[in-house]
C-alpha cells in the first residue's frame, strides 16, 4: 500500500461492495469496527491481513493504515469510534467473535439515523458493552519480511494445497528447515504449521464466498477430506463452512 488517504473521521454507515471491489489504503484518527453482514471481508495492513465472515468483525485502531477487499457480494458495516472512546484497549488490529446480539446491534447502529437523540445514545452504549466482552479470535495472517519466508509465502499462496514439509520447501527457497522454523517464530511469531493453517483458512473463506462447494474448497486448500476441513473450520469459526456466512 503506497498511496494513503487520510480520512480524519471514521464513518459509521452501511454500504454494499461487489465481489472483488475494495476500498484503497487509508487511515482515520478514529477507531473503527469493520463488519461483513454478508460475504467475506478482507482487511489488509502493513503487518498482515485479516479475513472475516459474518461471524467475525475486525477492530482497526486509530491511525492504522488499512484497505478493504470484498470476497463475494459484501454488505459492509462500518462503526467509527472516537480515539478516546476505546472499549477494547487494543493498539493492533484484531478479529472479534460476533454473537447474534452484537450482530444485530452493529446492523441497527449503522442503519439508524445518527441524530444524537437518547435512543441512539442507548443503542451506542449497549453496542460498546457488547464489544468489551466480545472474544478475540486468532485469525491474523502476518506478512513475512524475511526473504526466504517471502518466497515460501508466494509458493503457498499460489497453491495452498502444497503439502510439502518445511525441509522440502526450504530446498526450493534456499534455506534449511531448521532456519525456516526459526524465522517463522522470530519474524511471524508462530510456527509453520500454525501459519499454514491460517493461510489455508483465509483462502478457504474466499473460495466459499465465491460459491465454491465445500468438498472442492477442502481439497484446493490442502485438507485430505471434506470432514477434516469441516472439523478444523468448526473449531476456528464456531460453525460449519456451509453456515459460516451467517444470516443473509
Amino acid at each position: 500500500m503506497t498511496k494513503v488517504r487520510h480520512m480524519p473521521v471514521a464513518p459509521t454507515r452501511a454500504q454494499r461492495l461487489a465481489s472483488g471491489a475494495g476500498i484503497d489504503a487509508h487511515r482515520h484518527d478514529d477507531h473503527q469496527i469493520v463488519y461483513a453482514g454478508r460475504g467475506v471481508l478482507g482487511v489488509t495492513t502493513g503487518s498482515g491481513s485479516w479475513v472475516a465472515p459474518a461471524t467475525r468483525a475486525v477492530w482497526v485502531p486509530a491511525g492504522t493504515v488499512h484497505a478493504h477487499q470484498a470476497h463475494g457480494d459484501l454488505e459492509l458495516h462500518l462503526v467509527g469510534l472516537p480515539a478516546g472512546d476505546d472499549p477494547l484497549g487494543l493498539r493492533e488490529p484484531a478479529v472479534l467473535a460476533v454473537a447474534p446480539l452484537l450482530r444485530e446491534l452493529i446492523l441497527a447502529y449503522t442503519r439508524a439515523p445518527r441524530d444524537g437523540g437518547p435512543e441512539h445514545g442507548r443503542l451506542r452504549a449497549v453496542l460498546l458493552d457488547q464489544l468489551r466482552v466480545a472474544p478475540q479470535r486468532p485469525l491474523h495472517l502476518p506478512t513475512p519480511t524475511a526473504p526466504q519466508l517471502v518466497r515460501l509465502w508466494e509458493i503457498l499462496r499460489a497453491d495452498p494445497a502444497d503439502g510439502r514439509t518445511l525441509a522440502a520447501l526450504g530446498r526450493q527457497v534456499g534455506a534449511s528447515g531448521r532456519t525456516l522454523s526459526r524465522l517463522f517464530r522470530s519474524d511471524l511469531g508462530m510456527t509453520f504449521p500454525q501459519w499454514r493453517t491460517q493461510l489455508r483458512l483465509h483462502h478457504a473463506l474466499i473460495l466459499l464466498a465465491e460459491g465454491m462447494p465445500v468438498t472442492v474448497v477442502a481439497h484446493r486448500c490442502g485438507w485430505s477430506s471434506a470432514s477434516a476441513f469441516i472439523d478444523v473450520f468448526r473449531r476456528v469459526f464456531g460453525c460449519t463452512p456451509g453456515a459460516y456466512r451467517g444470516p443473509a
